[in-house]
């Protein structure tokens, strides 16, 4: 240890803990930081007494406020993690030569933390006073979170030091290359191997992966009755913030989950979720050459063909409203025309096209940006010469409880006193239906509902499609509970299996709901998934070659986990 000179101290720093403290005879120590749940600072020497007037490692580690930081995340339940704790540490572990932590910083945490210790019917800590042991900007001081937004070139990350066994909730909310992008994923599946893995779904037109992550409690197959859904990002390439936060939701995941989130847990024990962070690499590598500051609307948003991927899925809506009025027309797992080869396929549309049809997706999320608001099918109008018509699925009601589900939960989204970028959304609450607010075929969520099982909502990220890297950190803050909600409400609805008089699954059996012109149909071994609200309804499971079995049902509110309705058919002699 070294006698910490106070010539080199700021007048703050030696007033709480060098030279000049009143009550302290001895000179004040640098010292390394050996404290385990301060690890992960960005920086590696502190300095005793600290502003609390503990003098040593061990007196830190034997005090009330140290035992707080390591219980908070269970208390909290991974809530505001890790800021309170880098927070905290940066109190208890100061670093040397500075003016103190940022008072700024910790105004922002408690502005965002408070409810979660009220939610406990916990005070806010006194060690984390703001006004009584924070440091103004003026004073030199250092922000305690800088962990969580990345390190200036040359200077290694604060968590590579870790070992790969070890948690860790530092996320460094930064932008990352398509070569960083593919080694956090690969990184994050490696730590996390007993529940995540890696794989391709295809190549872009230039030839980079396209890399998803998935999570579940068995990687790498389908489990019977578990649902499986899907988060898209990046599909404009300059529409960057979506490809930002998904890398940022793979990581908090594993992290999580290995801590003992018991919330994470049960989502992923209960669910196969997949999470493609980015469909356009090609195009996401002319707008990070472009950079924020220069980036306009355009640079970047096709694939290398000029292709604009939104647009570059068969056309399967215009299909349905001029086949709509024929009896006995089926709106549910329309085939891809032949016409539609004939055209220019994108690889990242193929791709991505034999990923939905390989994979029984329940639910699905794109993320956007340019707009605050999520929208959801139809996207094409149902007339030709209507730019902005109400055009409405089926399943209205389901696809309007799930993007309310991400609105609600968003930190702003819905909020009637958020500023939007040029449209309204003030009286549907942040949601619209898409061919209301723009009209377009060829589009990813079309194609989900009508070629197959799958619910796909557009998330509209905010104004700004390629975002400072100042506002990531926040944007997460903003969207975590949404992300988080969004996946976990495909568990709602009803699910089940159709099996035969044998107890064989009937792979392909079709489940209809009264009311509701589209069917879902069974997977490989014979389950489904039904997302419906609650309500009394009329279930028919029906196979070619068996005999139709209906069964009524009623679906309370707020059901915690789906219903479960299963089908037994008869063989027609």
């Amino acid at each position: 240890m070294l006698v910490c000179p106070s010539t080199v101290l700021p007048a703050w720093r030696r007033q709480f803990g060098c030279n000049n403290r009143p009550d302290v005879e001895k000179p004040a120590v640098c010292s390394e930081i050996n404290l385990g749940y301060c690890n992960d600072l960005d920086y590696s020497r502190t300095i005793f007494p600290n502003i609390l007037g503990q003098q040593s490692r061990h007196e830190v580690e034997s005090g009330a406020e140290y035992l707080l930081l390591s219980v908070i995340h269970g208390l909290l339940n991974g809530e505001c993690s890790p800021d309170i704790r880098l927070l905290g540490c940066s109190v208890l572990a100061p670093r040397v030569c500075a003016g103190g932590s940022c008072r700024s910083a910790c105004e922002a945490v408690r502005k965002g933390c408070g409810h979660a210790f009220e939610g406990i019917d916990m005070a806010w800590p006194y060690f984390l006073d703001c006004d009584r042991f924070f440091a103004g900007e003026q004073e030199g001081c250092h922000d305690p979170l800088a962990p969580l937004r990345g390190s200036p070139p040359g200077i290694e990350v604060a968590f590579s030091n870790l070992s790969p066994d070890e948690p860790s909730t530092i996320i460094q909310f930064t932008y990352h290359s398509n070569a960083q992008m593919y080694s956090v994923l690969k990184r994050t599946a490696a730590k996390c191997s007993h529940i995540s893995r890696t794989y391709s779904i295809g190549r872009s037109t230039e030839g980079k992966d396209l890399l998803a992550i998935e999570f579940t409690d068995n990687p790498g197959g389908h489990e019977l009755l578990e649902p499986e859904i899907k988060l898209v990002g990046n599909m404009h390439g300059n529409e960057v913030l979506g490809r930002q936060l998904l890398l940022y939701l793979a990581q908090y995941l594993c992290s999580e989950y290995l801590l003992g989130n018991q919330r994470i847990q049960t989502l992923v024990n209960t669910t196969r979720i997949h999470i493609l962070a980015s469909m356009n690499p090609d195009g996401y590598e002319l707008a990070a050459a472009e950079g924020h500051e220069l980036n306009g609307w355009t640079v970047g948003r096709t694939n290398a063909q000029n292709l604009d991927l939104n647009r570059n899925f068969p056309d399967l809506t215009s299909i349905l409203y001029r086949n709509r009025r024929i009896k006995r027309f089926r709106t549910d797992h329309i085939p891809i025309p032949d016409s539609y080869w004939f055209g220019k396929v994108a690889s990242e549309t193929y791709a991505v096209m034999k990923w939905i049809r390989s994979v029984p997706f329940v639910q699905s999320a794109s993320l956007h940006g340019g707009e605050l608001v999520i929208s959801y099918p139809f996207d094409f109008s149902r007339h030709l010469h209507e730019e902005r018509m109400f055009s409405p699925t089926p399943d209205e009601q389901a696809f309007k409880q799930l993007a309310r589900t991400y609105a609600d939960s968003h930190a702003s989204m819905a909020d009637n006193n958020t500023e939007r970028c040029g449209a309204s959304f003030i009286r549907s609450g942040g949601i619209i239906n898409g061919a209301l607010w723009y009209s377009f075929p060829g589009g990813m969520s079309d194609f989900n509902y009508l070629h197959t099982n799958c619910l796909e909502i557009t998330v509209e990220l905010g104004c700004d499609k390629f975002p400072s890297e100042e506002e990531l950190y926040p944007e997460w803050l903003r969207n975590k509970e949404a992300l988080l909600s969004f996946m976990e409400s495909v568990h709602r609805g009803i699910k089940g299996v159709v099996k035969d008089e044998e107890g064989y699954g009937i792979k392909g059996a079709s489940i209809s709901v009264r009311g509701i012109r589209k069917d879902v149909t069974t997977a490989e071994e014979g389950d489904y998934w039904r997302l419906m609200n609650s309500g009394t309804h009329i279930i028919t499971a029906s196979a070619k070659g068996y005999s139709k079995v209906s069964k009524r049902i009623y679906l309370p509110a707020h059901m915690e986990k789906a219903g479960r309705v299963n089908f037994v058919l008869k063989k027609v002699k």
